[in-house]
């Protein structure tokens, strides 16, 4: 792993009408990143983001919360994004029943306040081979 972080609010879809809170929720998630990444220069190596939405009631689609969160990473954490080579995104209910002692430490308070949030990681790309 590369870098985990999380998000603790409810994600903006890229399919929002409001271009004002869409560049808002990239600015919150850049300096967020930001913050866990540190001075490192961005990276040019293929990378998997990796998204898991604790979500509660009319949650976002899944799949439009990727491209902001993806976007925002950009010059960050990776120098462009034609370097993420797999993404993996989930959604959950905060109402589902969690295994605490597996789930990483920073999601916790989050989703035990039933705070929706976004966790992510950026982790050196697996082999094809690991996926089929």
């Amino acid at each position: 792993m590369l870098l985990e972080f999380l998000l603790a609010r409810r994600p903006i879809s890229h399919q929002s009408k409001d271009a004002t809170k869409r560049q808002r929720w990239k600015e919150y998630v850049a300096l967020t990143a930001q913050a866990a990444w540190g001075a490192q220069a961005a990276i040019a190596i293929p990378c998997q983001l990796t998204l898991v939405y604790f979500c509660g009631e009319l949650p976002a689609d899944i799949d439009n919360i990727i491209k902001p969160i993806q976007d925002a990473l950009v010059g960050i954490v990776y120098a462009d994004d034609i370097y993420i080579t797999d993404v993996d995104s989930h959604r959950r209910p905060l109402t589902a029943t969690f295994d605490y002692n597996r789930l990483p430490a920073l999601v916790l308070p989050a989703i035990t306040s039933f705070q929706e949030c976004v966790y992510v990681r950026v982790s050196s790309a697996q082999s094809i081979e690991a996926y089929l």
